[in-house]
């Protein structure tokens, strides 16, 4: 059968500072974190329509069939390897960096070659750990919401092309949003008493001005654990401001919102103010009969 050339994404994603790794722990076990790692990676990548094309020493090649696909992947990634370095009781923390580029290639006898696998090749090789780097080209074929969540690195050349290439980055962790200052709003006036009720499995924290933020995701560190596979590991807070709560998304898939007397609204990479009662999952839909749910309360003085 003839080569066959289309549009792919490519991945090249690689565990960053191997050499060190193996110093610090030794062979065996350096070894053994690293399988465990491209492990991690490979279902990752499967669980997003991919495709491991081979791995080389401490490195995974692979594909996608759309722009979305890989850049979702990459986030998972890095979010599944920051989740496993949380649970590893010893050894430094491994990290990876992710390069990719979606653009015409060469598919033969189960490999890749091509345009796009030397300018991923090239993207990975600008990317240091805990970092995912594409191309503005690939950023442009993005969702809104993970171009938004981009940024520009720099301009670079790529061996056998004449032009320089525009790199970017795709921003995967989860912002630290500050909380505004309650007492802006004593500035303003007395305001209204308000206090917030979360509640989840057997959990409840309240939210006032003495305590105005709250954090939920997969992550243990969070005010409020939520035992949900799709959620990020900060995946959403609810905080106070002024006289007024908000849920504010900063996940990979979403949080869905259920106020009490509405219909159910989604958000991702956005907020939204609480002015009733009502629930929340993280990353799936109510019409999902998601069995993770948090409730809220709102109160008012």
């Amino acid at each position: 059968m003839a080569p066959k050339t289309k549009n792919i994404g490519i991945m090249f994603a690689d565990v960053a500072g191997s050499t060190q790794l193996f110093e610090a722990i030794g062979d065996d076990k350096a070894r053994a974190s690293i399988a465990e790692t491209l492990e991690l990676l490979t279902n990752v990548i499967n669980g997003h329509n991919g495709t491991v094309i081979k791995t080389i020493g401490d490195e995974i090649m692979c594909t996608f069939p759309e722009p979305d696909d890989s850049a979702c992947a990459a986030t998972e990634m890095q979010e599944t390897l920051e989740d496993a370095n949380e649970m590893r009781e010893e050894g430094p923390e491994i990290k990876i960096r992710i390069g990719m580029h979606f653009g015409p290639a060469l598919l033969e006898g189960g490999d890749v070659f091509g345009d796009a696998v030397n300018v991923a090749a090239r993207m990975a090789a600008q990317a240091k750990g805990g970092q995912i780097i594409t191309t503005k080209t690939t950023i442009d074929l993005l969702d809104p919401v993970t171009q938004a969540s981009s940024r520009f690195v720099d301009n670079a050349p790529i061996k056998g092309k004449k032009d320089v290439i525009e790199i970017y980055e795709i921003i995967w962790q989860e912002s630290d949003v500050t909380t505004m200052a309650t007492d802006v709003s004593n500035s303003q006036g007395q305001q209204d008493e308000v206090s917030l009720e979360v509640s989840y499995a057997k959990t409840s924290v309240t939210l006032n001005q003495d305590k105005s933020g709250l954090m939920m995701g997969r992550s243990k560190a969070c005010d409020l654990p939520i035992n949900e596979q799709l959620a990020s590991r900060q995946h959403v807070k609810i905080e106070l401001r002024r006289d007024k709560f908000f849920v504010i998304d900063q996940s990979t898939n979403g949080t869905h919102i259920k106020i009490d007397g509405a219909d159910e609204s989604f958000l991702r990479r956005e907020e939204m103010p609480i002015n009733a009662n009502g629930k929340i999952s993280l990353g799936k839909a109510f019409k999902d009969n998601p069995s993770e749910v948090v409730t809220f309360t709102l109160k008012s003085i």
